[in-house]
C-alpha cells in the first residue's frame, strides 16, 4: 500500500504473535468502516433519486452509477486498504476508478457529492496527505465545472452549489488530516508496543540464558568445593597407603577407613547436590559442628593440628549463610593441604557478632601472592559466594608469611540468638 499510515496497522500492532488472530482483528477493525461507507452510499441514492431535479431518468443513470461503487470497493478499494505489501499500484487503481464513478454522477446530478464523505476517508487511507487532497480537489472542482457547464443553474443556485462544495471540500480535507494524524499515533503506539513486546521477549531471552549460566557457575563451584575436594583427598589418601603398605600397615590401614569415610561423604555430597538439598555435613546438625568435624577430617587426612574456635552468641543463621561459611572453610583448608606446606597448623575462627557472621581460616604455611593469575574456582569462588550473600571476602597472604581467608556475611536484623552452651 502507498500510504503512510493505514487503517488496519494500528490494529495489527496490537495484536500477539499468532497470525490467525492477527487477521481476525485486521477484519473487525476494518467492518465498522464497511458499515460506514455502505450507509453513506445508500443515503446517496436515496438524496439522488428524490431529488427535484434533473428528470427522473438522469437520476436513474446517476443512481446506478453512484450503486457501481459498491461491488467497485468489495472488489479492489477494500483489499488496497488490507494490503500492506507496500505495493502502491493497487490504492492508486482503486481511487482512480472510484473517482471515475464519481465525476458524472456528481455532473449529472449535484446531490452525488455525497459519495465524498465515503471517498475522502478512502483517499487519506490509501494515498499520501498531499495525493489525496488534490483528489479531493478535483472532486470538489470538476463536477462543479461540469454541473455548471451542462445545467447552466442560475448564479444564486451556482453560487450556492460552489459554497457547499467548497465547505465539503474544507470538511473532508480537515476531517482526512485529522484521521490521518490519529492513525499516525496509532501506528506510533503500536510500534511503541512491538518494540516492548520485542524488549520483552529479549529480556525474558537474556534472563533465561543468564539463569542458566549463574546455574551452571553454582553447580560448578558446588562440585569443586565438594567432589572435586572429595577425590583430591582420596587421590592424596591412596598415595600415602601406597607409601605406607610395606613399613606401617597400621597406618595405612588408618588411611583406608579415612579413604572409606571420605568416599561415603562424597557420595552423600552427591546425592545432596542432585537433591538440590543443603549440604551433607549441615544435615541434622549446626555450623560450629559441621566446621570442627572439617577441622578434625583435615587433621586426620594431613596430620597437622588443626583448631577451630567459635566466638561471640551462637544463634540459627539463614541456610544460604552457612552454606557460604562452610564453603569457603571447606576451599581454604583444601588449599592448605595443596599449598601450604607438610603440617602446617590451621586455626579456624568462627565469630558470631550482633550484626555479622565472621569466619577466618589461617595457616602458618609458605604464603603465596594473592595478586598472581589464580586458575580455577578455589578463592574466586570463595569471593563469589561472599558477594552473593551480600558480604565479603579477603585474602590476605606473602611469600614466606602463611594466609588467611576471612568471610564476613552481614547477618539479618531479624536473627536471633542464644547463648553458647
Amino acid at each position: 500500500m502507498s500510504a503512510d499510515v493505514s487503517l488496519e496497522e494500528p490494529a495489527r500492532g496490537l495484536t500477539g504473535a499468532d497470525g490467525a488472530r492477527d487477521l481476525d482483528v485486521w477484519v473487525r477493525s476494518l467492518r465498522p468502516w464497511d458499515a460506514y461507507f455502505a450507509v453513506v452510499w445508500g443515503v446517496t441514492l436515496a438524496v439522488v433519486l428524490a431529488a427535484a431535479q434533473p428528470s427522473w431518468p438522469v437520476r436513474a443513470v446517476a443512481a446506478g452509477i453512484v450503486a457501481l461503487n459498491l461491488p467497485w470497493y468489495v472488489l479492489a478499494g477494500r483489499p488496497a486498504m488490507l494490503d500492506d505489501s507496500g505495493n502502491g499500484r493497487p490504492a492508486r487503481r482503486y481511487v482512480i476508478g472510484a473517482v471515475l464513478l464519481f465525476l458524472p454522477a456528481a455532473m449529472l446530478v449535484n446531490e452525488s457529492q455525497l459519495v465524498t464523505f465515503a471517498l475522502a476517508p478512502q483517499c487519506f487511507t490509501l494515498l499520501r496527505l498531499r495525493g489525496a487532497l488534490w483528489v479531493l480537489g478535483v472532486m470538489g472542482a470538476v463536477p462543479f465545472a461540469g454541473w455548471t457547464l451542462l445545467w447552466r443553474p442560475s448564479v444564486g443556485e451556482a453560487v450556492f452549489r460552489l459554497l457547499l462544495a467548497v465547505a465539503t471540500f474544507a470538511f473532508s480535507a480537515f476531517l482526512g488530516q485529522w484521521m490521518m494524524r490519529i492513525i499516525a499515533q496509532s501506528r506510533e503506539r503500536a510500534a511503541l508496543i512491538a518494540e516492548l513486546e520485542a524488549g520483552r521477549e529479549e529480556i525474558a531471552r537474556l534472563s533465561a540464558a543468564h539463569g542458566a549460566l549463574a546455574e551452571r557457575e553454582r553447580m560448578s563451584r558446588e562440585i569443586h568445593d565438594t567432589l572435586a575436594q572429595g577425590f583430591t583427598s582420596l587421590l592424596m589418601l591412596s598415595q600415602a597407603v601406597e607409601s605406607e603398605l610395606d613399613h606401617d600397615p597400621p597406618q595405612a590401614r588408618r588411611h583406608v577407613a579415612l579413604m572409606t569415610r571420605t568416599a561415603r561423604e562424597n557420595l552423600a555430597e552427591a546425592r545432596a547436590l542432585v537433591a538440590g538439598g543443603s549440604p551433607a555435613d549441615l544435615a541434622g546438625t549446626s555450623l560450629a559442628e559441621a566446621l570442627r568435624r572439617l577441622t578434625e577430617r583435615h587433621t586426620a587426612q594431613t596430620g597437622a593440628p588443626a583448631r577451630l574456635m567459635v566466638t561471640g552468641e551462637v544463634g540459627p543463621l539463614p541456610t544460604a549463610y552457612e552454606v557460604v561459611a562452610l564453603r569457603a572453610c571447606q576451599e581454604a583448608l583444601a588449599n592448605t593441604r595443596k599449598h601450604a606446606g607438610p603440617r602446617v597448623p590451621v586455626t579456624v575462627l568462627l565469630g558470631y557478632a550482633p550484626n555479622a557472621l565472621t569466619l577466618s581460616v589461617r595457616d602458618e604455611g609458605c604464603g603465596f601472592d594473592p595478586r598472581a593469575p589464580r586458575a580455577g574456582y578455589g578463592l574466586d569462588g570463595v569471593r563469589a559466594r561472599a558477594e552473593e550473600a551480600g558480604g565479603s571476602a579477603e585474602i590476605h597472604s606473602a611469600p614466606g608469611s602463611g594466609a588467611s581467608v576471612t568471610v564476613t556475611l552481614p547477618l539479618p536484623p531479624d536473627t536471633s540468638r542464644r547463648s553458647t552452651p
